[in-house]
């Protein structure tokens, strides 16, 4: 049997007793490509970044593991798998974010596809990072929110997404994820992000929606551990360093 040691996941728990925010950039194995891809990673790098998050709801293409070598090969940040089903699993990252969908009622998301990807996972011997993770509506269908088919928590309900959030902490899992989803035009609202620090102790991870330095520094003091861009800086890669500037500052 492989003895994994939760490196990536104790790293999290530290910084979070610490009180030190994490940034992540999440990638899309889809439209990444090679120069853009080492320029973000070495952007990254340099600019304080302290996690690449690798994957989405969709992949079409089966460029994840060739994805996940290549930022590897330009950057030591720590790569861990963000996936939308269990044919995105790849042996070449340092950890995975083994999600259930617990803002939502849709059996597979919340217990079927892990069930098929954890004998993959452990045959390959990747840290896995149990976290809850809980959609929220944005102003337009997200794809997270198409695919899973399942209904998101109401914004303007701080106290759902709260109530969500300890259920989670007292099943046992060791992260939470509020997300927004990819390409929702505003962050997840600073008043239930809030609502949902108050109510746990485990780290806690937003993203979505996160365009400006203004909204990453809301974001954070809300009460994010870990914020997540990714749509923003695939257009802007210069941005990459005035978000790296709020983390250090914060």
């Amino acid at each position: 049997m492989i003895n994994i040691v939760p490196v990536v996941l104790e790293g999290i728990q530290h910084n979070r007793k610490k009180g030190q925010k994490s940034l992540a950039v999440l990638i899309d194995p889809d439209h990444s490509d090679l120069p853009g891809l080492v320029e973000r990673a070495r952007l990254a790098k340099q600019s304080g970044v302290d996690y690449l998050f690798l994957g989405g709801s969709l992949v079409m293409g089966n460029e994840t593991n060739e994805v996940a070598v290549t930022l590897k090969q330009h950057c030591d940040l720590p790569v861990i798998l963000f996936p939308g089903s269990p044919m995105q699993i790849c042996s070449e990252v340092d950890a995975v974010l083994f999600l259930s969908l617990i803002s939502g009622r849709n059996p597979d998301y919340l217990i079927g596809n892990q069930v098929i990807a954890a004998p993959y996972i452990k045959k390959l011997g990747i840290e896995t990072l149990p976290t809850g993770y809980m959609l929220v509506a944005s102003d337009r269908e997200t794809t997270a929110t198409y695919i899973s088919q399942t209904k998101p928590l109401p914004p303007h309900k701080p106290e759902i997404a709260a109530a969500t959030a300890m259920a989670g902490e007292m099943l046992g899992l060791r992260m939470l994820y509020l997300d927004m989803g990819s390409g929702a035009s505003n962050p997840v609202p600073s008043a239930l992000i809030s609502s949902v620090r108050k109510s746990v102790d485990i780290p806690l991870i937003v993203g979505g929606g996160i365009r400006t330095a203004e909204q990453l520094e809301e974001v954070y003091q809300a009460g994010a551990d870990v914020a997540v861009v990714g749509n923003a800086i695939e257009h802007d890669h210069a941005l990459i360093e005035e978000l790296g500037a709020v983390k250090w500052n914060f």
